[in-house]
């Protein structure tokens, strides 16, 4: 196999857009069976299997390796046609990033007023996780604890950001006063930020427990974490910088002085000579050197 035919790449990456061979072939502005041939095309010349046939579509994992391609080709060229003056679309470029919740809460917005002129795309996920949506090409770029970069992907430190383990002054005296920390924080509620969120239990496991405790609550939003945590719900590991004006004000007391988590983050992004990726990079890299820890 010489080259994968661009009418076929880009094909594969309407139908997994789009949903379906049907919504595919009208965004194409083809037939669904032209749709159909070109994806069986496709399939027969790379030998794979691309697509979940589900609804709505899916790629599977070489399918995925296609999509991202595909939307990178899409990338350089809008990058192409902006830098020849020949775009003529109106349209601002625009940015897929894949961020963690905290992140968000507290140092990545400021980023992104540094690169004016850009449109973006924010998808909001766990730091653990943010790597698979580059993997699978749903985004151009994640702030992502993996240090090993994604196929296709470069990656640069950013910095650590640093948690403490906090609850509200009443719920401390009421749950943890005592008895032993490890053994208060096995039983006392516990908030959490979704069903994937173990990050209480590895500071649990840090004091010798192996997990927090059974009663839980779930949060999904880093606001709403801590507010969870300062109303007296749970306690819970909240970002320093958030908690930072609680404990002033004393809202928030700290679980265990001088204990903390410290997550590491990395930026990965597309390898493309993109200078919109670049100039994201720069800002992204810029504000976490003022926000995170070194």
């Amino acid at each position: 196999m010489s080259e994968l035919p661009l009418e076929q790449v880009r094909t594969l990456l309407a139908v997994v857009d789009e949903g379906t061979f049907d919504a595919a072939a009208a965004a194409l502005h083809v037939t669904p069976s032209a749709v159909s041939q070109r994806v069986k095309a496709l399939e027969q010349r790379t030998g794979r299997v691309l697509l979940q046939r589900t609804k709505p579509v899916r790629p599977t994992e070489s399918g995925a390796v296609l999509v991202r391609f595909a939307r990178q080709l899409a990338r350089l060229e809008r990058d192409a046609w902006g830098e020849l003056g020949l775009s003529g679309t109106g349209e601002p470029t625009r940015v897929s990033v894949a961020v963690n919740a905290d992140s968000l809460a507290t140092w990545f917005l400021p980023a992104l007023t540094r690169v004016p002129g850009l449109c973006f795309e924010l998808h909001r996920e766990d730091e653990d996780h943010t790597a698979a949506l580059l993997r699978e090409g749903l985004v151009m770029a994640a702030v992502t604890s993996s240090p090993d970069p994604v196929p296709g992907c470069t990656v640069r430190p950013l910095g650590r950001m640093r948690y403490l383990p906090v609850a509200a002054p009443e719920f401390a005296a009421a749950h943890l006063d005592g008895r032993p920390l490890p053994e208060a924080l096995s039983r006392a509620p516990v908030v959490a930020f979704d069903r994937k969120d173990d990050f209480q239990d590895g500071f649990a496991r840090r004091l010798g427990r192996g997990s927090a405790g059974p009663f839980r609550h779930h949060v999904p939003t880093s606001e709403g974490f801590l507010d969870a945590v300062a109303a007296g719900l749970g306690w819970g590991m909240v970002p320093e910088v958030q908690a930072g004006p609680l404990l002033e004000r004393g809202r928030l007391v700290v679980l265990a002085p001088g204990e903390w988590m410290d997550v590491t983050l990395h930026w990965q992004q597309w390898r493309l000579d993109s200078p919109a990726l670049a100039a994201l990079a720069e800002a992204v890299a810029e504000t976490a050197a003022e926000a995170l820890r070194g």
